[in-house]
């Protein structure tokens, strides 16, 4: 290990967690890798997805798109976050689906589109409830009477309809069914208005795998694509998902120390008795949360430990008690390896969600994928 950390990426987990869902929900799956695909590299996840099956990929910009086709993927690319001066000509010459939320980027894109002088493919998003992006309310049929409009005359193809959930991973949330039937309203509605929409889409993983009347053509997969439980199991879920990352390093430093010894900055630690300090080098600038101080915990030496004191910006501090440890020996601060902590587990220790502890692995981490070729059926 050259760096300080490594972030190991099994990308035949990624291809086993695509076959695991698609058993289940019996669509075709949509890789989301956005954010770097969740922090365990774009490119690699998405050739390893699309050999396990995946027929789409999904990202947020722009540029995300275009590095995957700067990298030699040409599958199905759906892109849906966009600032209205945003360079869709780009987009559309690379052959990358549009998401339109409004008007206002609607009518940017089919300018973009006569002056590459090719149509535009576009998925109309509509807002079913987590009232972020999407057309609501009158907005809806006014971007769909204007869809139509601009595809009668040739400057767009409207290849699908999508929303996306807010709470899918509650169950029995009461929300789930309501905006099933807003979502199913709002297709009646373009449908109405002359579109025929061959990609219906409208569940994540969460939905993809409890609520079979959200799958419709299309299930977008994150989180469970990485293998991690959505419902938040932090062992073994129900659903077979095998987590893809682990996050490890090396101990730097070993001190013992008497009883009254104040560990890192304040101190807010004090130690109760004599033992023993192993100093790892990870901070919070590599992805650690500040938040989980005085919960969080690592795998050393075969056994679970604490970290102690504040977590600083470059390394955190571990009691490890009388266990003999010393300078060099392994540490998984999270992992596929049940007994170490899961990432479900640093997110509840953080107050957060999984989603933020696998996207905040700093950049001075290494990635290393293994198991490149174990996606090709």
């Amino acid at each position: 290990m050259s760096a300080l950390a490594e972030a190991v990426v099994d990308l035949g987990a990624i291809a086993g967690n695509v076959r695991t869902v698609a058993a289940v929900t019996g669509t075709d799956l949509m890789a989301v890798v956005k954010a770097d695909a969740f922090g365990h590299g774009a490119v690699p996840v998405a050739r390893a997805a699309l050999g396990a099956g995946a027929g789409w990929l999904g990202v947020t910009s722009a540029a995300e798109a275009l590095a995957l086709r700067d990298a030699g993927i040409t599958a199905p690319t759906l892109s849906w976050l966009h600032r209205p001066d945003a360079d869709f000509a780009a987009l559309i010459s690379a052959d990358v689906d549009v998401g339109v939320s409004t008007t206002t980027h609607l009518h940017a894109i089919v300018d973009a589109a006569h002056r590459v002088g090719v149509p535009a493919t576009v998925q109309l998003k509509v807002d079913t409830g987590l009232s972020r992006n999407g057309a609501s309310g009158d907005d809806w049929p006014e971007l769909v009477a204007w869809a139509r409009k601009y595809e009668v005359e040739g400057g767009v193809r409207v290849r699908g309809v999508w929303s996306h959930l807010a709470d899918a991973d509650v169950p029995g949330s009461q929300c789930l069914p309501r905006q099933v039937a807003t979502f199913e309203e709002a297709l009646r509605i373009a449908r109405h208005a002359g579109l025929h929409p061959d990609l219906v889409h409208l569940a994540n993983s969460a939905a993809a795998l409890s609520a079979a009347g959200t799958r419709f053509d299309l299930c977008r997969v994150g989180l469970a694509l990485y293998g991690v439980d959505p419902f938040g199991a932090s062992g073994p879920g129900a659903f077979g998902l095998r987590p893809a990352l682990t996050l490890r390093t090396t101990v730097v430093n070993v001190k013992r120390v008497p009883a009254g010894t104040g560990v890192s900055y304040g101190p807010e630690y004090v130690t109760g008795r004599a033992t023993t300090l192993a100093l790892l080098p990870l901070g919070y600038a590599d992805g650690l949360p500040r938040a989980a101080e005085g919960r969080a915990q690592v795998w050393l030496g075969d056994r679970r430990r604490p970290i102690v004191g504040r977590i600083a910006m470059d390394q955190c501090v571990v009691d490890v008690g009388d266990l003999p440890v010393a300078i060099g020996d392994p540490v998984v601060v999270f992992g596929a390896d049940d007994a170490a902590p899961s990432v479900t587990e640093w997110a509840r220790w953080a107050g957060t969600n999984p989603h933020e502890i696998l996207t905040g692995i700093g950049a001075r981490v290494g990635r290393h994928h293994i198991h490149e070729g174990a996606h090709i059926s």
